[in-house]
């Protein structure tokens, strides 16, 4: 007998932790969103859905329109504004940084957040060369956007969260929690450390969720590389203490299913309910290029992805089946609304130019003047250099496309051998050119190759007098330069190895950006490059 009630203790106490474990995975289901389980299912969307360095990307939902930041570093405008109505399809409509007076000291601005509450946009963010974390409001996502609210926290990476009591509260990279005063910036709270992350490198870019009682808390770990990750906690009370998943991370590609994916470094993510109930996470990675030598290496940057999320009641959310993801994803979507093809090409016919062009740091505006009835762009170079504190004469898009084509007219008659002017590549101060100069009273084409510390410069062309085509040609691996006269046959000058940009060899969080380029190397310019048009082609 005492042997049958020591057994019949067992089994209860066996069947009571049964029960408690299911409480805390939440109730077992059939996913529907399996990561691709039938491979001749048709291709609903293809990852990246935001192409090129959109990095750290936001989300926020208002009825059925969503928006999307993401991070810019040193270019201005800063952090743009995406709008969607079905998650995968992306226009953007403005930049929460637009005007030199709200940063007016310099612009380095790391990962945002972007939400919508009571009729206000806020997106915060860190300014990391001068002024730390701040927030910026608008009633219309497009802008315009209000000066910095500066909130005097420590870290990076900051968050807002809105409690359904009414408070709000805010917290960085290092998990430290306060509540806040939405008005001022003012903190209400002494800060408290309410998650130390897994145990993954660089726990950063925090989120807070609310959902069925509990407080998730995700976070991004691993650092920005191959060991990436997505994290995620939850706790009854916002301020802890915070449970970890035990089936953490949800979302990551350095393990043996995601190894072979072509998109790598997946994290840095953000969760959003879908008016139709489904939810979704957007996240970035970037896509590996194999090199002639056998490495691996990318050279557009951290891209917006998304995935499907399915996120059981009382349970943990489970990204695409098996937390990783795909380039041809075949997850039931929302009802897809594309917007109108874009054209590459811009004629300089505008006031403005358009939203995808950027400055490094705020610009001297002197030194561009747009003149729409002509249709072209002048360009006066500066005596800075790429890779100068300031804002050298720079204005370029982002590479979007491994393959792409990126041509000019450009008609540039300096008289002094110090001005150089045309069309380069560049990432975090390194910088591939296709440039004119004069010397010796000749007109001279050259490529110019600047990667750290190492520079190389091709054998010189003569130009005749008039105006020249420029054109950069990339194809995965390898960046083309060439030029046409005349009778408009372009002829190749020099052909380079695209991994000498990759964010492998230079470093930082950028991708590459194709751009127009004058400098006055160490003196102001006195004559202006005058560019008639410009076209990207990614194919």
């Amino acid at each position: 007998m005492r042997v049958f009630l020591i057994y019949l203790i067992l089994l209860l106490m066996h069947f009571a932790v049964v029960a408690q474990d299911s409480i805390s995975q939440g109730p077992k289901r059939t996913n529907p969103f399996a990561a691709n389980p039938d491979p001749n299912a048709a291709v609903t969307y293809t990852n990246p859905i935001i192409p090129g360095f959109y990095s750290d990307p936001s989300v926020c939902r208002v009825g059925e329109d969503y928006y999307l930041v993401t991070s810019t570093f040193e270019y201005f405008p800063g952090v743009p504004v995406f709008h969607s109505r079905d998650l995968v399809h992306w226009e953007q409509v403005g930049h929460c940084i637009h005007r030199r007076e709200q940063l007016p000291n310099g612009i380095n601005i790391f990962a945002a957040t972007l939400r919508h509450h009571k009729g206000i946009f806020y997106m915060i963010t860190t300014n990391v060369v001068n002024g730390g974390n701040f927030y910026v409001t608008a009633t219309n996502p497009a802008g315009p956007w209000s000066d910095p609210i500066w909130v005097d926290i420590p870290g990076i990476d900051p968050d807002l969260f809105f409690d359904g009591d009414g408070k709000a509260y805010v917290i960085s990279s290092p998990f430290i929690l306060y509540e806040i005063d939405l008005a001022t910036g003012k903190l209400l709270t002494e800060g408290r450390k309410i998650w130390n992350g897994t145990g993954g490198r660089y726990a950063e870019g925090p989120h807070l969720y609310k959902k069925d009682g509990f407080y998730y808390l995700m976070g991004a770990e691993g650092g920005t590389e191959e060991a990436h990750s997505e994290t995620i906690a939850r706790s009854h009370s916002i301020w802890g203490p915070y449970t970890d998943n035990p089936a953490n991370p949800i979302l990551a590609h350095a393990n043996a299913a995601g190894q072979g994916n072509p998109i790598q470094g997946v994290g840095h993510a953000d969760m959003i309910k879908a008016h139709d109930g489904s939810r979704w996470m957007v996240f970035h990675g970037y896509r590996n290029i194999a090199d002639m030598s056998g490495g691996v290496h990318h050279i557009l940057g951290r891209e917006t992805c998304l995935a499907p999320v399915d996120w059981p009641e009382n349970g943990w959310p489970v990204v695409n089946g098996n937390g990783t993801v795909n380039v041809n994803m075949t997850a039931p979507t929302l009802p897809l609304k594309p917007f109108p093809e874009k054209s590459g090409k811009v004629d300089f016919d505008t006031p403005k130019l358009g939203l995808e062009w950027n400055y490094i740091q705020l610009p001297d505006e002197s030194n561009y003047q747009l003149d729409p009835e002509k249709g072209v762009l002048h360009l006066k170079g500066s005596e800075l250099v790429i890779g100068d504190q300031g804002s050298p004469t720079f204005v370029g898009r982002r590479l979007q496309h491994l393959n792409f084509t990126a041509t000019t007219l450009m008609d540039f008659d300096p008289k002094k051998e110090n001005e150089e002017a045309g069309m380069i590549l560049l990432n975090n101060g390194s910088h591939f050119d296709l440039l004119v100069h004069r010397k010796d009273g000749k007109m001279l084409l050259v490529v110019k190759l600047q990667f750290g510390s190492t520079t190389y410069t091709s054998k010189t062309i003569e130009l005749k007098p008039g105006p020249v085509q420029l054109r950069i040609t990339g194809d995965r691996t390898t960046f083309t330069f060439a030029y046409a006269q005349e009778n408009g046959v372009f002829k190749d000058v020099e052909t380079v190895d695209a991994k000498f940009l990759s964010s492998e060899v230079v470093g930082w969080f950028t991708g590459v950006y194709v751009g127009l380029y004058a400098t006055g190397n160490g003196k102001k310019s006195k004559e202006r490059a005058t560019y008639d048009g410009f076209e990207y082609e990614g194919h």
